[in-house]
Formats: C-alpha cells, sequence, structure tokens
C-alpha cells in the first residue's frame, strides 16, 4: 500500500474512530456522516489487506493489528499536532534560527558590534552566520537574509532589497608611495602607479571617478594585488604597495595618522551601500522579521549607526525605501561583497 494524502486522511479517520468509540462520536467530531467513514475504512482495511476493527451493533473492538496500526496513527497524529504548535508558537514570536550571509570584512567591521545585542534582546533567536565574500543563492542556499555591499543596489526582480547603511569610498596611497611619481592630478595619471583592487565578476578592474564638475571618467587598470579581504588591501597600500579605493571605515584612522593620504581628493568614488536581501515580506518567520528590522534600527540608511565609532560618520543618503520594495537596476559589473 503506497501512503498519499488521501490514505493519512483515513488514517486520521481510523484512528478517531477509535479514540471516540464508534462511527456515531466520530461523525460529530469530524462533521462527516458515519456512512463515508464507514466507507473509508473499509477501502483502508482492504487496502492494507488486514481487518482493523470489529464491528458490531453494539461495539467495535480492534483486532491484533488494529490495536497495532492504531498506537502508530496515534504517533503519527500527535507528530503533526506538534509540528503544527511548533510552527504557531514561533509565528507568536521571535525564535528559532536565523540563518545570515555577511561578507567578511562587514562581519568583522559592523556585526561584530551589534550582534550580541539583538541576541540579549531575543533570547529564543539563534543566528547562524555564513561569513563569506560569495554572493550567495537565496533561492537555492539554506539563507534567511543575505548582507550584500554595492554601489548600486542588488540587481534581480525576484526578491526584496532594503538598504541599509552608506558610506564614503576614497582612492588612498602611502606618502612613501606617493612621492616617488608625481601626484596625480586627472584619472589617466593613476595608470603610473600600481593599484590594489578586489576582485570583479568579469575580471576588468575600473576605478569610476567623479570629477568636481560631475562628469564621469572610467580608468582602467591591472591591480598588483586582487583579494576580497579589504583589510589585506589596506595593510598592502599602507606598505606603499599600491593606490586603492577603501571605504571610510577602513581608510579613516590612517588618513587620520598621516599614514595614508588622499589620491586625487575632489573625485568622487560611487559611495558603497549595504543592502539587506531577502525573498518574501510574506510568511517571513518573526524572527527573521526582528533580525531585519533590528538591523535597520542599529544600521539606518540617513547614515546614523549605533556603532558609529566602527562604521563612521557616513554621509546622509534620503529616502528609506519600503521594506517590501522590490529593486532593479543598471550598473557596471558588479564587484565582490566586502
Amino acid at each position: 500500500m503506497d501512503i498519499d494524502t488521501s490514505n493519512l486522511n483515513d488514517l486520521m479517520y481510523f484512528a478517531q474512530v477509535v479514540e471516540h468509540g464508534g462511527f456515531s462520536a466520530a461523525e460529530r467530531v469530524l462533521g462527516i456522516s458515519k456512512s463515508r467513514l464507514s466507507r473509508r475504512l473499509s477501502e483502508l482495511e482492504a487496502a492494507l489487506g488486514v481487518r482493523l476493527l470489529q464491528r458490531s451493533t453494539r461495539k467495535l473492538a480492534l483486532t491484533e493489528a488494529g490495536e497495532m496500526f492504531y498506537q502508530h496513527c496515534q504517533a503519527m497524529l500527535q507528530e503533526a499536532r506538534g509540528a503544527v504548535r511548533a510552527v504557531s508558537q514561533m509565528s507568536a514570536s521571535p525564535r528559532g534560527n536565523v540563518r545570515v550571509s555577511v561578507p567578511v570584512t562587514m562581519s568583522q567591521m559592523v556585526l561584530s558590534h551589534i550582534l550580541p545585542d539583538f541576541l540579549a534582546r531575543y533570547p529564543e533567536v539563534r543566528v547562524t552566520m555564513r561569513v563569506t565574500n560569495r554572493v550567495v543563492d537565496l533561492f537555492e542556499d539554506p539563507i534567511d537574509i543575505a548582507l550584500r555591499v554595492r554601489s548600486e543596489p542588488p540587481r534581480s526582480a525576484n526578491i526584496v532589497v532594503r538598504p541599509l547603511w552608506r558610506t564614503t569610498q576614497l582612492l588612498v596611497g602611502a606618502p612613501s608611495l606617493l612621492q616617488k611619481n608625481a601626484v596625480p592630478l586627472v584619472p589617466s595619471e593613476l595608470l603610473q602607479y600600481p593599484t590594489l583592487d578586489t576582485p570583479t565578476g568579469d575580471g576588468r578592474h575600473i576605478f569610476r571617478l567623479t570629477a568636481p564638475d560631475d562628469t564621469v571618467h572610467d580608468v582602467e587598470h591591472e591591480p598588483r594585488l586582487v583579494t576580497a579581504d579589504l583589510t589585506c588591501i589596506r595593510e598592502a597600500a599602507l606598505a606603499g604597495l599600491g593606490i586603492a579605493a577603501l571605504p571610510e571605515m577602513m581608510y579613516r584612522d590612517a588618513l587620520m595618522s598621516g599614514k595614508l593620504s588622499p589620491v586625487m581628493p575632489g573625485w568622487r568614488l560611487p559611495p558603497p551601500q549595504l543592502y539587506a536581501v531577502f525573498l518574501s515580506r510574506q510568511g517571513m518567520m518573526p524572527a527573521v522579521r526582528a533580525f531585519v528590522d533590528f538591523l535597520v534600527e542599529h544600521l539606518a540608511v540617513d547614515g546614523t549607526c549605533a556603532t558609529r565609532g566602527a562604521l563612521g560618520e557616513g554621509e546622509p543618503t534620503g529616502r528609506v525605501l519600503p521594506l517590501d520594495s522590490k529593486i532593479g537596476s543598471k550598473a557596471l559589473p558588479e564587484r565582490a561583497a566586502v
């Protein structure tokens, strides 16, 4: 006998008839006529090839096979009720596991500062973080929320994108490096220096620079070092190995101490922005929703941030898009997540 949906219903009908002591009582509980219940149980017995109930005009009695079958049916119903209770409890308040994908640098520089507060606020929530610079596939990977850093929103019509904190990005180099040649004043002069960069989707490395007059200039270069580890890039820049585009949280202290110098001040790079990406608001478990709301609270799109010491001051970015906004965009080939 193969199990399908109708068979499972018959198992439930059988268990209810036994539990309530007959077809009449089961009829009142289930709202199904005695004749239909009797027919379904007869079909169940025929499919099993054994008699489960001894029927008489006065009472029902379980056969030996029926007794064993009833115990398994009761266990099935208890598990089903337990499954419903578990989901109902999860739907009532934040609890359970939240699976998050986060780039390495954002894990070290941002989430490490705010995650303890989240776990303290929601003691019944667990967080499993996959720390990787690889862009995960929300449809294939067991991930509830992906945090991604882009200068443009992630491009897909099938995901929900929530913009969070945004920072600035600057070309920087060590003074010892910049003293070797004339300091670059225009984009073409950057090519006389070695560069450092993160990986790109198509292997091309481009500094997209906006001039003081708002004209855009793309400078294609061949980096001496390519790595998704921004800490490694910063250390290489400090050692005078090349010019790099770094977010403010990575260059701020070195710039203030004079260990790094701005290159082509007045020229702008696209500002990196942190996005929370997930599949849908509908059916979102309270624990996942609580995590998104917590990120919005602590990593505000307007540049305010509870961990300002780690992130830097940032710049105002304007309108906060609704949580269920679906965003598409045109952009340069995507850079690896930071």
